[in-house]
């Protein structure tokens, strides 16, 4: 059963779990609720085997303008210790712990898909650089916003954000933090497609994840676990590590639907085993 959270909702229908950011009269900032209810959010979806595909909106006018720096700030800005080292343990154990929730999305053996419409600032860039597919609206607005307000970006887009465009296109997000279009990031490939409203959005992006959510979630999520071993391999190692890997799960039930599917010019009914 999927926890419950009052900044976050979960509806799931046809394998698809779409999971909102649902504090629209705040542009879905980013609370201490938020961060402590996303990891159990994510870890059930990830263990429900009914779920075989994620996305992930915000509703209102915004996907989130990130970190809520009215909840934070006492955090932020006032010693939490007797001590500068007690002030400072008490601070990296809140990084640390949001780090792990934003961590949580990239960990989901679940293919993740990130709708992006309205402001996509500062923490929600660490959200959306955790996830595998990112799409967006005509108006969404994007910015690596702690460089303006005199913060390092500690949640993952430094190390993420890399992974996903050009170098240089990194730094000059991270060291300016301006407001980037939808159709640059597009431009940098920091979205994969484009849609012209909101609506729009969501209804592609639940059609897409359900075209994912279509084929064998056995191979799916060993794609995305082969995906990511590659970090740190070579081209030879990582060669290996996917012939070990089908060596374990090619003999599956869903090969051989696969197979008679194909001969009996009909769609596939994966199950999963």
């Amino acid at each position: 059963m999927t926890p419950t959270s009052e900044v976050l909702s979960v509806e799931i229908s046809d394998h698809v779990a779409t999971v909102w950011l649902d504090r629209p009269d705040k542009l879905n900032a980013m609370n201490k609720a938020f961060w402590d209810d996303l990891p159990p959010i994510m870890e059930a979806l990830a263990d429900d085997p009914e779920v075989r595909a994620v996305v992930i909106a915000g509703r209102g006018s915004a996907f989130s303008v990130g970190l809520d720096l009215l909840d934070f700030g006492p955090t932020v800005l006032a010693p939490q210790g007797s001590s500068r080292a007690g002030s400072s343990a008490a601070l990296l154990a809140d990084i640390k712990k949001m780090q792990r929730a934003t961590s949580s999305v990239a960990e989901c053996p679940k293919p993740v898909i990130a709708a992006v419409h309205g402001w996509c600032i500062g923490g929600a860039i660490d959200l959306i650089t955790a996830c595998d597919i990112r799409l967006a609206s005509q108006d969404a607005v994007f910015s690596v916003r702690e460089t303006k307000l005199a913060i390092v970006a500690d949640m993952g887009t430094l190390q993420r954000l890399p992974r996903i465009v050009d170098p240089g296109w990194v730094a000059e997000l991270a060291f300016t933090g301006r407001d980037v279009s939808a159709d640059e990031a597009k431009e940098m490939r920091l979205v994969t497609h484009l849609y012209e409203d909101v609506d729009r959005l969501h209804k592609e992006a639940s059609s897409l994840a359900q075209q994912i959510a279509a084929n064998s979630p056995i191979v799916v999520q060993g794609v995305k676990t082969v995906l990511r071993a590659n970090d740190g391999r070579t081209v030879d190692e990582g060669l290996d590590y996917v012939a070990l890997w089908n060596a374990a799960h090619l003999h599956s039930a869903d090969l051989n639907e696969a197979i008679a599917a194909h001969l009996e010019k009909r769609a596939p009914d994966f199950t999963g085993e």
